[in-house]
């Protein structure tokens, strides 16, 4: 059987990582797909640059239109990133007829209901398990591995920058402008990280994660996203000190009323598997009904982690060459026509418990007053601390956690106490998680 004929859209880190671990593992590779998989075409911006990995027998050219017209091009691998001209480019494979592997998770986020629309007339598979999480396999592990469960929520950290970040703070006790400074040398953050710290990155891949968990379409315009700039060193402290970590979470959860979905900050019990993920490392946490929950855990990014991916898909996609197109998994898990439109909550409708951080007057009263307006909203608090004021200062820093509440109690109830002659500019607000097995 002849080889499968590939062609690739942007030949960077991620894409000379496809070809290496084909190249490296092409035996394997092709016993598992049923025939060799070779990358014959590839396009560039710069034809006289250097290469990371062996471009001898590939035909390098600059325009990517002329590999999606290519009629001997089996699979287009599009790894340029973006939403533009990426859509285009993947939307002209597909009408050439062309099945597609992507790890562009801003794409599919954003424009996948209409890519998996024309894929779906054309009889064509788009694949995109390096969209979330690099090389970790969790769109196959929810799609296929879990499909005999009802997903009840997953939480998850998928975004190694920001991770990165909150890691350092904790563990060397630096601030987050000389650690985002640092991740930047390292590579792990671009010159312009606000994709990674501002948390659109993980909104675009929780989109999709909630897309295949619960059978619905993709929304990332509903997403609530809650970067971690506002996090100080302080806050990463205490909450060491009440026994949580920070972590920058991605949530997706069946609730009354529809599903939540939303990236935030979020404190997490240090027992928990997911808050010792540390450094530039991925989680995702799943709680299906019949397994229970589980962990995918690894790394998140990275020419090779990320090519695993792709190759991973190469195969599903060129098994399914010669295989009737009503008869594979559909792109979002759920038949087309059995998705659900759900009800995204708006975030103030979720329900969560929080951390509050204060400056408070050093005077009698005070933390009852506050206690008063809380509980005025009907919150509860579960823990306080009150630090001892520093020398020649009238203020001391007033630390609660709450059990669970709607959010817009508390958010009422913020207005009230920051209002009030004791309490010293904004009170820092940090959701809390606890991610219980029974978490309903």
């Amino acid at each position: 059987m002849r080889a499968a004929r590939i062609g690739i859209l942007g030949l960077g880190t991620v894409g000379c990582g496809t070809v290496n671990v084909l190249r490296r593992n092409g035996e394997e590779i092709a016993r598992r797909a049923g025939r060799a998989i070779r990358v014959i075409q590839a396009s560039v911006r710069d034809l006289s640059k250097t290469r990371a990995c062996p471009v001898d027998d590939i035909a390098l050219i600059q325009d990517p239109v002329e590999i999606v017209s290519n009629p001997d091009i089996d699979v287009v691998v599009e790894l340029i990133g973006g939403y533009h001209p990426a859509r285009e480019l993947v939307l002209q494979a597909i009408v050439a007829r062309k099945h597609v592997v992507t790890a562009n998770k801003a794409m599919i986020a954003v424009h996948g209901n209409e890519i998996f629309t024309a894929a779906q007339e054309q009889g064509v598979t788009v694949a995109f398990e390096a969209a979330v999480g690099g090389g970790i396999p969790i769109i196959k592990a929810i799609r296929e591995g879990l499909s005999g469960n009802c997903i009840e929520w997953l939480a998850g950290i998928i975004n190694g920058t920001g991770n990165f970040i909150l890691t350092e703070m904790r563990d060397k006790g630096r601030a987050f402008d000389e650690v985002l400074a640092d991740a930047q040398r390292l590579g792990y953050a671009e010159a312009d990280p606000r994709l990674d710290i501002e948390g659109i990155d993980a909104a675009h891949k929780l989109t999709i994660l909630a897309s295949i968990a619960f059978g619905i379409p993709l929304q990332f315009d509903k997403a609530y996203t809650e970067g971690i700039t506002e996090i100080t060193l302080a806050d990463v402290m205490y909450a060491e000190e009440l026994g949580y970590r920070i972590k920058h979470l991605g949530i997706a959860r069946r609730a009354d009323g529809g599903v939540e979905l939303r990236v935030h900050p979020t404190l997490i019990p240090q027992r928990r598997l997911i808050a010792n993920v540390d450094g530039i490392m991925n989680a995702v946490l799943v709680k299906g009904d019949a397994l229970g929950p589980t962990l995918y855990y690894g790394a998140g990014a990275g020419a090779e982690p990320t090519a695993s991916a792709i190759v991973a898909d190469l195969v599903d996609v060129v098994r399914t060459l010669t295989t009737d197109p009503t008869n594979r998994v559909p792109h979002l898990a759920f038949q087309p026509d059995a998705l659900s439109d759900v009800h995204i909550l708006p975030m103030a409708e979720v329900e969560t418990s929080y951390y509050l951080r204060m400056n408070a007057l050093d005077r009698p009263g005070v933390l009852a007053e506050v206690a008063q307006l809380l509980a005025n909203f009907n919150i509860s608090i579960e823990a306080v601390i009150q630090k001892e004021p520093a020398e020649g200062e009238d203020r001391v820093p007033l630390i609660m956690l709450t059990h669970r509440v709607v959010e817009k109690n508390m958010n009422s109830a913020l207005e009230k106490i920051e209002a009030l002659d004791s309490i010293g500019g904004k009170v820092i607000r940090l959701r809390l998680e606890h991610l219980h097995s029974d978490w309903k």
